[in-house]
């Protein structure tokens, strides 16, 4: 019984915390799924990245805040439906609710099936920028879950070194903890400029991080 109780405890907290959330209050008024537009957002006006007329592809996309907060930023005036200039490709292994003018693809990453789809979507061009909110499922055992992040991110490297710009970048959301500093050593060998950046609207709390890559180094 005492457990079950603390666990009310605690969920009552978070719903609390939840409903009180600046952010969340901020995404109810603006139309944004998730609080986590706010932190593409941000992450997006302190290095420039989403410029009209880019090919963006948006790997874990659920439920879609990302996608709709690119959309906007495509869209000639800011809107969330109308003309886009641009092109979105979204992917995910849950479902995800239409975006206007995004392309979404349901799917395992993980999966090289997978990512020949997103490929095919792209059409033989080069993405402008990737962004990346995939997590794993945590298990609560730390070198499980380490490795798990890890190989998300190795993915989300990987596609980006085969399928965009030179002059592209990767925004990936990482933990620290365990791994962490491997993860930075692998933006720092692919990318000429690595830049981590915990964006207001992540949760103090949270051991959340994104890490942006700038500039595709040449392939040895």
């Amino acid at each position: 019984m005492k457990i079950k109780t603390k666990s009310k405890k605690v969920n009552r907290a978070w719903i609390n915390d939840h409903v009180n959330d600046p952010y969340v209050k901020l995404a109810n008024k603006e139309g944004y799924r998730a609080r986590a537009a706010y932190k593409l957002k941000e992450i997006d006006e302190t290095f420039g990245l989403v410029k009209p007329g880019q090919l963006v592809v948006d790997l874990g996309s659920a439920p879609g805040a990302w996608s709709q907060y690119l959309r906007r930023k495509l869209s000639p005036g800011g809107a969330a439906a109308g003309e886009l200039n641009g092109t979105i490709i979204a992917m995910d292994i849950l479902p995800m609710e239409p975006v206007e003018g995004v392309l979404f693809l349901q799917g395992d990453f993980r999966e090289p099936e997978v990512l020949d789809r997103v490929a095919g979507a792209m059409a033989g061009r080069k993405a402008d920028v990737v962004v990346s909110d995939m997590a794993p499922n945590l298990s609560g055992i730390d070198s499980a879950d380490t490795a798990r992040i890890a190989h998300l991110v190795e993915l989300a490297i990987e596609f980006a070194a085969g399928h965009m710009k030179p002059e592209g970048a990767l925004v990936a959301k990482v933990f620290h903890g365990g791994g962490y500093s491997q993860l930075v050593k692998l933006f720092k060998e692919t990318f000429r400029t690595v830049k981590p950046l915990k964006p207001k609207a992540s949760r103090d709390k949270s051991s959340e991080t994104f890490l942006v890559g700038i500039g595709l180094k040449p392939a040895k």
